[in-house]
């Protein structure tokens, strides 16, 4: 199913884009609308681990695809930006 750099990059941006959006939008106001941190101690800890599988499977697709350093900085940014996973999508369909 993930054969390529390329399929795990963008399972990984949007899975990862998935539980940004989960913090921020659902356990964030959990945490401080209903008083109850623990959500956020498990979502944040996922999405970390998914933030650092989504740096390497960004480096792996640069240095497989010869992707220019500028690209994978914008995707890098996208990465940090709220629905920014939908962007990358984007711009690797683009590529595709």
């Amino acid at each position: 199913m993930f054969k390529t750099a390329l399929h795990r990059f963008r399972f990984i941006s949007y899975i990862e884009g998935l539980s940004y959006l989960v913090l921020l939008f659902i356990a964030m106001p959990i945490k401080y609308i209903g008083e109850n941190p623990y959500p956020v101690k498990i979502i944040g800890m996922t999405h970390g681990i998914l933030f650092i599988l989504f740096m390497i499977f960004l480096f792996e697709s640069l240095r497989k695809y010869n992707w220019e350093n500028r690209f994978s900085v914008r995707l890098f940014i996208y990465s940090i930006i709220p629905f920014g996973s939908f962007i990358i999508e984007k711009k690797i369909k683009k590529l595709i």
